[in-house]
């Protein structure tokens, strides 16, 4: 990925938060047909430095990876297009262009199938448990029959991407004036775009000569 110095994110721990936030994950591998893509929701540890995932059994994917195969997931986090309209110094010399902003993380790593009923179960588990917390009534897999939910998971295969590395990019005005910056930022929020308003409003600009 192509990333200016001034849009790297060079924190680890936000681009964890990236993650967490925005968990459906671009996995792309290198199958015998070429390059393929799965769009999958991810599970972080950041402290054992994995992500896991399960896929269905019928995704031919799991099978064209062999373990320890390099892999490559793509996190994207608020996006939003920017019009030049919204820089004040537009008006005055005019000389800006549309752009997009955005934030992105992207993963490298060696993915290893985990064909076991345990780990699947936890994954789906964990998974549930994270995004059903919101609900008035989480669902559980104890809402559903033993048989039921048995069958469920004899039909998915978990997956597990020890990561090796890690790239971020927050493309969020920097390289503008402050107030173009900021004034963009604002526009978004009346929008109703609060999250990437609020990462624009805390965007390091870059220091001007």
């Amino acid at each position: 990925m192509y990333i200016p110095a001034h849009f790297s994110i060079k924190n680890a721990e936000l681009m964890h938060q990236i993650i967490q936030a925005h968990p459906l994950g671009v996995l792309v591998t290198m199958t015998p047909e070429g390059l393929d893509a799965n769009h999958i929701p991810f599970e972080l540890d950041a402290g054992r430095g994995v992500l896991t995932a399960h896929v269905a059994r019928a995704n031919p994917v799991w099978q064209q990876c062999g373990n320890g195969m390099d892999a490559l997931v793509i996190f994207r986090g608020e996006e939003s297009y920017i019009s030049p309209n919204w820089y004040p110094s537009k008006h005055e010399f005019h000389r800006q262009v549309p752009t997009w902003n955005y934030e992105v993380v992207h993963v490298h790593g060696r993915m290893v199938v985990q064909d076991t009923e345990k780990f699947v179960r936890g994954v789906v588990g964990r998974l549930t448990r994270k995004h059903e917390a919101i609900e008035e009534k989480p669902w559980k897999m104890g809402d559903s029959t033993p048989e039921f939910i048995d069958g469920m998971l004899k039909a998915i295969v978990g997956i597990e991407i020890s990561i090796t590395r890690m790239e971020g990019k927050a493309k969020l005005s920097q390289n503008r004036e402050d107030r173009d910056r900021l004034n963009a930022s604002d526009v978004l929020a009346r929008q109703g775009d609060l999250e990437l308003a609020n990462a624009m409003r805390n965007a390091k600009p870059i220091q001007q000569p």
